[in-house]
């Protein structure tokens, strides 16, 4: 079985994951690089594992969600289409078995809000470790000034946390956040699509999701 240390470890991959974010550096986008993934892949591991999902299928979303942003090579526009088809040319080739390939590619192809749906658990897992991965550190523009909204309020995060709780009924995003950089209506103004998508997520999942700015439940 292919796992997601040789995925980690795989160079070729990882000069895609690289490429792709020097693509998006140039359009003037947030960090999407190697601790955009890595987060991703370890909240999807969280997620799937408090819930009592097998293991290789834990493995399997880690996976996806280490892939899940390589389409940006191609072009941000339907990344996620595009990150699926690469996806799958790398698994195939890699000798994956054909039902995991389908599962890490329908997750991949469904991640992003525009046209993305939780199709499958997998699916809601990488969604909603990916809408959560909202951080200071991801901004890559050091002149505060030039900051646009997606930097004020990516900056503006001190702190996002992603957790279940112990009933298994919620899942919880709770972010501390700066309001001198960015306010609570910045944020929903550029992510209110995001945080529909993860509600949805959440319900595949069986879950309530709940997002909490500065201790104060917003949704």
């Amino acid at each position: 079985m292919i796992t997601f240390d040789q995925i980690r470890k795989n160079e070729t991959i990882n000069t895609y994951i690289r490429k792709a974010d020097e693509s998006l550096i140039e359009l003037g986008y947030t960090e999407h690089s190697f601790a955009h993934v890595g987060a991703v892949a370890s909240r999807a591991c969280y997620i799937m594992e408090v819930l009592g999902y097998p293991q290789r299928e834990i493995e399997l979303v880690q996976i996806a969600a280490y892939l899940h942003d390589i389409g940006n090579l191609v072009n941000r526009v339907d990344h996620s289409q595009s990150g699926a088809v690469m996806a799958f040319r790398i698994l195939d080739k890699l000798g994956m078995d054909a039902a995991e390939i389908s599962e890490i590619v329908t997750a991949i192809g469904n991640h992003d809000e525009g046209t993305g749906r939780p199709v499958s658990p997998m699916a809601a897992a990488l969604i909603l470790a990916d809408k959560s991965d909202v951080r200071r550190s991801r901004v890559r523009n050091q002149e505060e000034i030039s900051f646009d909204i997606h930097d004020r309020v990516n900056y503006s995060v001190q702190k996002a946390q992603l957790q279940i709780n112990d009933a298994h009924t919620q899942i919880e995003l709770q972010l501390t956040v700066d309001t001198s950089y960015g306010t609570v209506m910045d944020y929903f103004e550029i992510f209110m699509g995001r945080m529909l998508m993860c509600r949805k997520a959440a319900e595949k999942l069986g879950l309530q999701f709940k997002l909490t700015i500065n201790g104060q439940p917003l949704m």
